[in-house]
């Protein structure tokens, strides 16, 4: 089939052995997704009043109540394209939700943007240099030499306290697929390691990153992703981004909100199945979108390269290298992923994405296996 991207108001769908895929085993694939709804309460609050998110990861008082918007979720959802027609869908595919982590691909996709337009000159330029004199955040020794690389692969080790947190609340945290029993030491400081030499799933640094590149862009992440992201690739515009409630920093004159790269402590991304999709399908395609480069092949390489202290880690996207992560689905996916369990998996070389929303950890292996098992 010829390459397809998706207009703005409308999105092919076709019969699955159209493209080289099983109706009966996608239709088992749905059964399956149905059935394996993840057990996070619609109202993101557990009975004894904890917020989920930060409940998940055993944050402890004063950090373990949201500063930020918490709205319901929804209800399980998903999408398959193969490629870029719809194959499968289920659930409210339309509807906004938070998203998690998965806010975090985004926020890597801005840094590609920033580095096309010349804002970030090279990965490896320490983040500092590019801050304006009244940013204080990279002036230590030790912060003085992290990078963008290092911000964006998550080894910054960047040592300090933004919107309220410091970095120490989320020392010895682990994330991925298989992290439910690794948080038992979160939130213990721990001695700090010269950037680049420790992975750690640090959303304080995540929200660091978010800042340095607001400062770059000048206003705010939102607004560069709407216009050169979200609007060319044919996105709603129901989506939104946010951050803490005391996240704003002065730019010219302007209190502009620096947006979270997740719902660790409420705001974050609020978008939908079909938007994610979109987003994942941009990248499948190498940052094209229907002749245009969005975001450029050299920069998606450098996205796309296993991190030398985490092999499952690139920039802000996880990577199944070795098949580590989802041993059912092939080596090359590149995959965003968000707490409750939201998935944005995309398979270059086979043209397909497949997003999924709110699925039990423990089942998303076996449902993104029968996905791929669905192909001919």
């Amino acid at each position: 089939m010829t390459r397809y991207f998706p207009s703005a108001n409308e999105w092919a769908q076709v019969a699955p052995e159209a493209t080289g895929m099983s109706a009966d085993r996608l239709r088992d694939a749905i059964e399956f997704a149905q059935a394996s709804e993840c057990d996070w309460p619609k109202s993101l609050y557990l009975s004894d009043g904890r917020y989920v998110g930060t409940a998940h990861v055993n944050d402890q008082p004063p950090h373990d109540q949201p500063i930020g918007i918490v709205r319901p979720r929804g209800g399980t959802s998903g999408l398959v394209t193969r490629g870029g027609r719809i194959v499968a869908e289920w659930g409210d595919t339309v509807r906004p939700d938070t998203t998690f982590s998965a806010a975090k691909s985004y926020l890597s996709l801005l840094a590609g943007i920033a580095y096309d337009d010349g804002l970030i000159r090279s990965l490896d330029d320490c983040v500092g240099d590019a801050m304006p004199p009244e940013d204080e955040g990279f002036r230590s020794p030790h912060n003085a030499l992290i990078t963008w690389r290092h911000l964006l692969q998550q080894t910054s080790e960047w040592q300090g306290t933004l919107w309220g947190k410091p970095d120490s609340v989320d020392h010895h945290r682990q994330a991925g697929p298989r992290d439910s029993d690794a948080n038992s030491r979160k939130g213990q400081p721990r001695e700090l390691e010269a950037p680049g030499t420790r992975f750690e799933y640090n959303d304080v640094r995540v929200n660091r990153c978010a800042l340095s590149l607001t400062r770059l862009f000048g206003c705010g992440l939102d607004e560069v992703l709407r216009e050169r992201i979200m609007t060319p690739i044919g996105a709603s515009g129901d989506w939104e981004w946010h951050g803490y409630d005391n996240a704003y920093v002065d730019i010219g004159g302007r209190q502009i909100p620096s947006v979270s790269g997740g719902g660790h402590w409420g705001a974050g991304l609020f978008i939908s199945t079909r938007d994610h999709a979109r987003m994942g399908l941009l990248v499948a395609r190498g940052g094209e979108w229907a002749g245009e480069q969005i975001i450029s092949r050299e920069y998606l390489a450098e996205m796309t390269r296993p991190c030398t202290v985490n092999r499952q880690y690139g920039f802000m996207w996880w990577l199944n290298t070795d098949r580590a992560l989802f041993p059912s689905i092939s080596g090359q996916a590149v995959l965003a992923i968000g707490g409750g369990q939201h998935v944005i998996w995309t398979d270059a070389e086979q043209d397909l994405v497949a997003v999924l929303r709110w699925t039990d950890r423990s089942r998303c292996d076996a449902l993104l296996g029968r996905i791929a098992g669905a192909r001919h």
